[in-house]
């Protein structure tokens, strides 16, 4: 017994389970009668492979998030509870022709959504987004931070 995974078995095909690319990783629940979970999970991963980064910056909270493929009428920003920025849309799944042979369907499809807490600072009546090459960007500016009033006081005696 190697303590290192085997990529091939006797037949030569990838059979690991640490390898992203393999195609036979066990599904416990594919002789059931409903719908496989590699189904379900081939449509909640475009929720999970939807990578979004977070800056602040000293004028903005900045998002971008990798969109490849969805156009920008497919995607929706909203804002709700006053402080919560949403950012959802579906990829939907190409259409498949009775003449195709499948070899490997890796990109995802579905709806995703991601959710952000957004802080006080946040000028929530002047958020911006645009689109360009599949990144999606939202800028929300920030408000001044206002410094305290220090005062002085003499000390007597």
């Amino acid at each position: 017994m190697s303590l290192i995974p085997s990529f091939f078995n006797g037949n030569g095909r990838r059979t690991n389970i640490f390898d992203p690319f393999s195609l036979d990783v066990w599904d416990p629940f594919k002789d059931f009668p409903f719908s496989s979970s590699s189904e379900a999970s081939r449509e909640t991963s475009a929720l999970v492979n939807t990578r979004v980064d977070w800056k602040e910056t000293p004028q903005a909270h900045v998002f971008k998030a990798d969109l490849p493929g969805i156009k920008k009428e497919e995607v929706k920003v909203e804002v709700e509870d006053d402080r919560v920025l949403q950012i959802r849309g579906e990829r939907n799944r190409e259409v498949e022709e009775k003449n195709d042979t499948w070899h490997r369907v890796e990109r995802s499809s579905g709806q995703f959504t991601r959710r952000f807490r957004l802080p006080e600072n946040a000028k929530m009546d002047q958020i911006k987004a645009s689109m360009e090459n599949g990144v999606l960007t939202v800028t929300i500016p920030k408000e001044e931070v206002k410094k305290p009033d220090v005062k002085s006081i003499a000390i007597s005696g």
